[in-house]
């Protein structure tokens, strides 16, 4: 494997984990983006293969049982998301920079079996924007907003964890200080 170092982006529901991925991904090609494997149901614009692999359960399990994912969670008490490992493998031997963006419990997973990654918290600037952010949506039922803002809560007590955190001000502010800690 060359000297290449995985960095894993993480934070809490609403953050703007997905926002800043598809700048950094429009802006800076030269970054490989992982993409996760999942059971929820698509969301309008997302597009399988570009933003998950959406699965069913059945496919998630074979996946799980062959130790085909680098890590796998149930998220907000629902749905699974899973990185598959062949494709992160792949991307850190041929030398290039390599972005998992997944939620908390995944990346300690990722801690336990890879600990050389560099791990970022993606923060909001205050709950009263994350609440804003996570409303403003408009993708999720009232039960689904409190689930995900009672986990949303969890996860930022979680920071300290972290190598390095990024405030989410502004989207081109945060990807172009994801990718110069991604560069150091």
């Amino acid at each position: 494997m060359s000297d290449a170092r995985l960095t894993v982006l993480a934070g809490p529901t609403a953050v703007g984990k997905g926002t800043v991925t598809a700048h950094l991904r429009e802006h800076h090609p030269e970054v490989w983006i992982s993409v996760s494997a999942t059971t929820r149901k698509q969301r309008p614009g997302e597009v399988d293969g570009v933003h998950y692999h959406f699965v069913d359960d059945a496919e998630f399990d074979r996946m799980v049982a062959e130790d085909e994912l680098l890590e796998w969670a149930v998220v907000h008490r629902a749905a699974r998301y899973g990185t598959p490992r062949g494709p992160v493998t792949a991307a850190l031997a041929e030398g290039r920079l390599a972005l998992l963006e997944i939620d908390l419990q995944g990346a300690r997973q990722v801690r336990e079996r890879m600990p050389e990654a560099r791990f970022v918290f993606l923060a909001p600037p205050s709950w009263d924007e994350l609440v804003r952010r996570l409303v403003g949506r408009g993708t999720e039922t009232e039960e689904e907003r409190e689930r995900r803002l009672t986990t949303a809560r969890a996860e930022l007590a979680a920071e300290a964890e972290f190598d390095a955190t990024v405030v989410n001000h502004t989207i081109p502010a945060a990807v172009e200080e994801l990718v110069e800690l991604m560069r150091s």
